[in-house]
């Protein structure tokens, strides 16, 4: 199995707002830079949509080591969380419905074709894919505001 390294990150222009996502895909010495944005979603969606993507650029089954700076999506796996949601029918243990379930459904489907293992990392510090990816979430927020 390939193993791959995955960077992501997500901003929001307002929270809800313009949001934006960045990642970088690495394998074997190659880098892959991608990133996106789109209007009135919250950070935690891009957080999720830069992890999403990411997997989605795999064109096989993959170990994947995926860094973030969101607690919010790494803990859901380091925790067990997802697999309680998935298991509860994506409701929370206090029956709430589950925020983003949406994407979180997309990214427990993705996790049964991968092998991934995450690592929370600081954010806004001195890790630099994790700066290259808040640079590219950043900068797809700036583009999208001036297609607007």
């Amino acid at each position: 199995m390939k193993k791959v390294t995955i960077y992501t990150d997500g901003a929001c222009s307002g929270n809800p707002g313009i949001g934006g996502w960045g990642a970088v895909l690495m394998y074997c010495g190659h880098e892959k830079r991608i990133s996106g944005a789109v209007d009135n979603t919250t950070n935690n969606r891009m957080e999720l949509t830069a992890v999403i993507e990411g997997l989605k650029n795999l064109t096989e089954p993959c170990e994947v080591d995926v860094y973030s700076d969101s607690a919010y999506t790494v803990n859901a796996f380091v925790k067990g969380w997802l697999y309680d949601w998935a298991r509860l029918n994506w409701v929370k243990a206090d029956k709430k419905p589950l925020l983003n379930a949406d994407l979180w459904q997309e990214l427990y489907s993705l996790a049964k074709t991968h092998k991934l293992n995450f690592i929370k990392v600081k954010g806004h510090a001195d890790n630099e894919y994790n700066n290259i990816c808040d640079n590219l979430a950043t900068d797809a927020i700036k583009n999208y505001k001036t297609l607007l």
